[in-house]
């Protein structure tokens, strides 16, 4: 087997503000893994918050032996990244050669649309309203905030879409008490759930202050081993391919955290439509799926996913899985 790396840039439809910063641009890596005349691909987003880039994470697949398959692969890298592009590339791979689709080698039943959510840039106010009320046909908008008016930027958000489903990810902006303090406004305004309210590793005051409404673990969560510092803070754990390293772990962090009581959120870094298509696996029976990143691309794959008013659909084989 060959295992193919190869940097790539898709430009976005306009440029994508969290408190961390802002790109025009999804870099990623993707990786093609061929034998017998056959190939899989996968795609991964580095992601520096995690220590990443380009670089680094094509420098990893790059030095793992040509013969690697999925079972030694999980032992051979780190959850991130580069994992996951190489475990969708060899998963793609082996559907490809039993001629079956991924769903069916896991025994899953039919994959089904999903309703995802529909990411607004973090931006003034006024421009964030303007944006609501451009996708306020959209059943659930997810809105990026973390700042010290964030009030303003959520009343702004419900004037633009007045019935749309809301749900808020902090991306790790805020204390405690500026949670305390705005859990009651989120609870007017229709909020479904807080992600990442608190830096991880700062998050101890979750499990001691009231959470009115589902607080959901994102940058706190990365694989299964993540699990047993969440509980009694954490109400949902959101599952990216990204952090988990692909699709074998991300089945198993769902499974051990469905038996541990939490509910499930899948999202995803901005990637192209190749990055969400085994994502959309893990999203079947969500309780939020969150897999919008072709929508915010300029410029997406061949054969990229449908999204129409029933969700995202499972990808076509000519794509992946």
């Amino acid at each position: 087997m060959t295992l193919t790396v190869t940097a790539e840039a898709f430009r976005l439809a306009e440029a994508f503000v969290i408190s961390r910063g802002s790109r025009t641009e999804a870099r990623v890596i993707t990786v093609k893994a061929s034998h017998g005349g056959l190939s899989g691909w996968g795609e991964c987003v580095p992601y520096a918050r995690y220590g990443e880039s380009l670089e680094s994470v094509a420098a990893q697949i790059e030095a793992l032996p040509a013969d690697i398959d999925r079972v030694a692969l999980q032992d051979a890298l780190e959850p991130g990244a580069a994992r996951n592009a190489v475990d969708c590339a060899l998963w793609d791979l082996e559907a490809k050669q039993a001629g079956k689709p991924v769903w069916q080698l896991l025994g899953m039943a039919r994959p089904m649309p999903c309703i995802t959510a529909y990411t607004l840039s973090l931006g003034t106010p006024e421009a964030m309203q303007a944006a609501a009320a451009k996708h306020a046909h959209r059943p659930l908008l997810k809105i990026k905030l973390g700042t010290p008016d964030d009030m303003a930027r959520l009343e702004a958000v419900r004037r633009g879409a007045p019935k749309s489903r809301i749900i808020v990810d902090a991306n790790e902006g805020w204390s405690a008490e500026v949670y305390a303090d705005l859990a009651p406004h989120l609870l007017r305004l229709g909020v479904d759930l807080v992600e990442q309210p608190m830096p991880a590793g700062q998050d101890e005051m979750l499990g001691e202050i009231a959470r009115p409404l589902p607080v959901c673990a994102d940058e706190s969560c990365h694989d299964r081993a993540s699990l047993g510092d969440l509980k009694g803070k954490y109400d949902m754990i959101n599952i990216k391919l990204d952090k988990t390293g692909g699709l074998t772990e991300a089945l198993e962090l769902r499974a051990a955290a469905q038996a541990q009581g939490f509910g499930i959120m899948v999202g995803c870094m901005v990637g192209t439509s190749l990055a969400m298509a085994p994502a959309v696996l893990v999203a079947q029976g969500a309780r939020i799926t969150d897999l919008d990143g072709p929508l915010l691309l300029a410029e997406d794959r061949d054969n990229a996913l449908k999204f129409d008013a029933d969700g995202v659909h499972p990808s076509a084989s000519k794509l992946w899985g």
